[in-house]
């Protein structure tokens, strides 16, 4: 029993320690490092697990394009390519990624889009695809600054889907892959990228955020005025 209490004083004590020893950094941090403790702070908020930023990435120039996963949409599926892509669209309504992962930007597998039924422009766009790969019907895939589309020969154009506006494309038939400089209208970029990432986003993350950033400039505000005082002081006498 004393071996026990002995133990738990003595890691007691180191963790005093620890905490004695981390304070001046933790302080100094808080103080001058600011901006890269709000980067961490926000990216954390935005993506408690990084890791899925990276992944999203990587499917976005390496495409999870799988026939096989979509086998279920291809029931009663029309013949043009117009009218599969209005179809695809209707039973993959449109949900924007903090309503769909929790996250703000996400990109998912197909088979993940079918078993949920919901996504946004990225999930429906590998969806659509991977139809397209099944049904040997030509297509390539086109992404801009705010939206992601299948691009097949005589598709309607629209302000977000045209040549115009997209700076990436990928031609899974030839492995093309080509890039340009997008003609956007930017009032219409911004608009689009506030309604995604901020205002379909959970209030609890908003406040999250916010609360987190307010306390990091407080501190950094009350460290360096008593750093201040403190030089002051030792100056006077």
């Amino acid at each position: 029993m004393r071996t026990l209490t002995n133990c738990a004083e003595s890691l007691k004590g180191a963790l005093r320690r620890a905490v004695a020893a981390a304070r001046p950094v933790v302080r100094f941090q808080l103080a001058y490092r600011t901006v890269p403790l709000i980067g961490l702070w926000v990216l954390l908020v935005l993506y408690p697990n990084p890791f899925n930023i990276l992944v999203s990435v990587h499917r976005v120039f390496n495409l999870d394009i799988d026939p096989a996963a979509v086998e279920p949409l291809l029931a009663e599926l029309p013949s043009e390519p117009a009218a599969i892509e209005a179809e695809i669209l209707r039973r993959i309504p449109y949900r924007y990624d903090w309503e769909v992962h929790g996250m703000p930007w996400y990109f998912p597998r197909t088979e993940s889009v079918v078993e949920r039924r919901e996504g946004d422009c990225k999930a429906r766009a590998v969806v659509l695809a991977s139809v397209f790969e099944r049904l040997d019907i030509p297509y390539r895939i086109n992404s801009s600054f705010v939206h992601v589309w299948v691009e097949y020969e005589n598709k309607a154009e629209n302000v977000f889907e045209n040549p115009r506006a997209k700076f990436y494309q990928q031609d899974p038939e030839t492995g093309r892959r080509w890039f340009q400089l997008p003609e956007i209208d930017w009032k219409l970029w911004f608009d689009s990228t506030v309604e995604g990432l901020w205002t379909v986003m959970p209030v609890f993350r908003k406040v999250l955020l916010l609360l987190g950033i307010a306390l990091i400039v407080a501190a950094r505000v009350v460290l360096r005025r008593n750093t201040s005082q403190s030089i002051d002081n030792a100056m006077a006498t």
